[in-house]
C-alpha cells in the first residue's frame, strides 16, 4: 500500500514538473518578445536579459510608432491588421462555406472515387508550397489577380481547402447516422439535415478547422509575398514584420512590439474558442 502510494504522489509532481517544463518553454519566448515591447531602446541597451520591467520604465510608444501611419512617421501596421484581416476573415469563411458541404459528401454520400478523393486531399500536402508558388504565381499573374487581396485569398483557400476537408470528414464520421436518419424520417431534406443536426454536433471541429484557416492566411508570408510585393500599400502584416525585421534603423523594441501585434489575435482567438475546441458536444447525443 505504502509503495502504491509512493508512485502515485510520484507521478503526481512528474506530472506536474512536465507541465512546468512545457509551461515555461512555450510562455518564456512570448513574455520575454512583451518584455521588449515595453522597454525603452536604452534601458534595453543597459540590461538587455531582465526578464521584469520596473513600472516606471513601462511605455507604449513602440506600439503607437508600429501602428502610425507612415505618413505621420510610423510603420504602418494599422493598414497592415486591416488587410490581414481581410484576407484571413474572407479566406476562412469561404473554405468552411466549401468544405462543410465538401466534407459531409465525402463522409455519407458513396460514389465512384470517394476512397480515391479522400486521399488526394492528404496528397496535396506530400508537396512543398515553394513548388506550386511558380505555377500558381503565373496563373494569376495572367488572370490579372496578382497584386491583389482577392487572389491572394484565393490562393491561401486552394491551401487549406483539402485539410479542411479532410478534418471535418473524420468529424462527420463520427455523428451517428441514426439522427440524420431520424431528422429524414420527421421530413428533413438533406440540407435540412446538416444545418439542423449534422452541423450543430459538429460545431468544435468547425472550430478548430476555422482557427486553423485563419493561422495559416494570418501568418502565411511565401505567398503574400509573390503576390503583393510590388502593392505596399496591400501589404499582410507577415510582410510588414520583415521591413521591420530587416530595417537597420528600427529599434527591436519595435520589432518586439510588431511581432507582440502579429501574435495577439491568434491568441486571443484561441481562448475565446477554447471551450469549443475541447468541449464533445457528441457525447450523450445519442441515447440506447
Amino acid at each position: 500500500m505504502d509503495r502504491d502510494r509512493i508512485e502515485t504522489v510520484s507521478l503526481r509532481w512528474l506530472r506536474r514538473l512536465v507541465i512546468a517544463g512545457f509551461l515555461i518553454v512555450t510562455l518564456l519566448p512570448f513574455w520575454y518578445m512583451l518584455v521588449l515591447s515595453v522597454r525603452p531602446i536604452e534601458r534595453l541597451l543597459l540590461d538587455p536579459g531582465s526578464l521584469l520591467v520596473p513600472f516606471g520604465e513601462l511605455t507604449v510608444a513602440t506600439y503607437a510608432e508600429v501602428l502610425k501611419s507612415v505618413e505621420d512617421g510610423g510603420q504602418g501596421f494599422l493598414a497592415f491588421i486591416r488587410n490581414s484581416g481581410i484576407v484571413a476573415l474572407a479566406a476562412t469563411a469561404l473554405t468552411l462555406v466549401i468544405a462543410i458541404p465538401g466534407a459531409y459528401a465525402v463522409s455519407r454520400l458513396r460514389f465512384f472515387g470517394r476512397r480515391q478523393v479522400s486521399a488526394l486531399f492528404l496528397a496535396v500536402y506530400l508537396f512543398p508550397s515553394i513548388v506550386i508558388a511558380i505555377p500558381l504565381f503565373v496563373v494569376f499573374t495572367r488572370a490579372g489577380l496578382r497584386g491583389s487581396l482577392v487572389g491572394l485569398v484565393l490562393v491561401y483557400i486552394s491551401q487549406t481547402l483539402p485539410v479542411s476537408v479532410y478534418m471535418l470528414k473524420n468529424y462527420f464520421e463520427t455523428i451517428p447516422v441514426s439522427l440524420e436518419e431520424s431528422a429524414a424520417i420527421d421530413g428533413a431534406g438533406r440540407l435540412g439535415i446538416i444545418r439542423r443536426v449534422s452541423l450543430p454536433l459538429a460545431a468544435p471541429s468547425v472550430m478548430a478547422v476555422a482557427l486553423y484557416d485563419f493561422m495559416i492566411a494570418w501568418n502565411e508570408f511565401l505567398f503574400a509575398l509573390l503576390f503583393l510585393v510590388d502593392r505596399p500599400n496591400r501589404w499582410t502584416v507577415s510582410l510588414g514584420l520583415s521591413l521591420l525585421s530587416d530595417g537597420v534603423e528600427v529599434p527591436k523594441t519595435v520589432l518586439m512590439a510588431g511581432s507582440v501585434i502579429l501574435t495577439l489575435p491568434i491568441v486571443i482567438l484561441f481562448f475565446a474558442s477554447e471551450r469549443l475546441l475541447t468541449e464533445g458536444l457528441t457525447s450523450g447525443a445519442e441515447k440506447g
